[in-house]
């Protein structure tokens, strides 16, 4: 699984499936889940659990409902979904190709074309992630027939990330591709990224004004929002056990 970093408020869509959208770029900074497991209880709540961890911040009684039980997979689920993000001989994480528009989008046994737009990455046998360009002023100027026409005819499409700066919370960009995949009836997700780059009590009122949002303002949208750090890995292990999850890789 490969990524990039996200621009500093411009909302950013990446599709997931068989085909899923990707984060920015930070494994080789990854603990191997199993020194996760070793931690204090705190210690691995705010790193495997970041939502469950904030949620212990507020005065009991008048804790929000943060929808934290929708998805709360197990400890062990965590660690077998790790598998499928671990490069090996046998399951390789690799660049696949990319494309410009719908039709240059790859069949996963016959690749072709080339270019720098919508980039493909293929997780072993499990799924493929697809990274898009941002969504807002510095998308490209093709973006509407290139990024739109993609997550509206792409059938295999499983899921849509969107990632929402937490320091900011939702911008203009982001608000605009909530409205498209609501108007094109996507299922998606919120994922709230630099969530290390806040006081906990500013973090703490843009989760309950996303939260709200979510809850009031979308019907596509997954009630449990995602916090994540690129950089202390904060939530990244519960990110990709949901990944594996809604790509049927955790069926027993």
């Amino acid at each position: 699984m490969a990524a990039h970093r996200l621009r500093p408020c411009v909302g950013r869509l990446f599709g997931m499936g068989p085909e899923l959208g990707s984060g920015r770029r930070a494994y080789s900074a990854f603990q191997a889940f199993t020194e996760v497991l070793r931690l204090p209880s705190k210690q691995l709540t705010k790193l495997v659990f970041p939502l469950q961890e904030l949620h212990g911040h507020f005065v009991p009684g008048s804790r929000p409902d943060l929808h934290l039980n929708i998805f709360h997979p197990s400890l062990e689920d965590i660690a077998r979904a790790e598998s499928f993000f671990t490069a090996s001989a046998r399951n390789r994480i690799e660049y696949l190709t990319s494309a410009v528009r719908l039709d240059h989008a790859p069949d996963l046994r016959r690749p072709e074309g080339h270019t720098k737009k919508i980039n493909f990455y293929k997780v072993g046998k499990h799924f493929t992630l697809v990274d898009m360009p941002g969504y807002g002023y510095r998308a490209p100027e093709d973006f509407v027939d290139m990024v739109e026409t993609y997550l509206k005819e792409r059938k295999n499409l499983m899921r849509t990330f969107l990632l929402v700066d937490s320091v900011v919370g939702i911008q203009k960009a982001d608000s605009i591709a909530i409205e498209m995949c609501e108007e094109f009836a996507l299922p998606y997700v919120m994922v709230l990224t630099k969530i290390d780059k806040s006081s906990k009590g500013h973090l703490l009122k843009q989760v309950l004004q996303i939260q709200k949002f979510v809850d009031t303002k979308t019907q596509g949208c997954f009630p449990q929002l995602f916090p994540v750090s690129a950089m202390t890995c904060s939530g990244i292990h519960l990110l990709r056990c949901f990944i594996a999850d809604i790509t049927g890789n955790l069926d027993y």
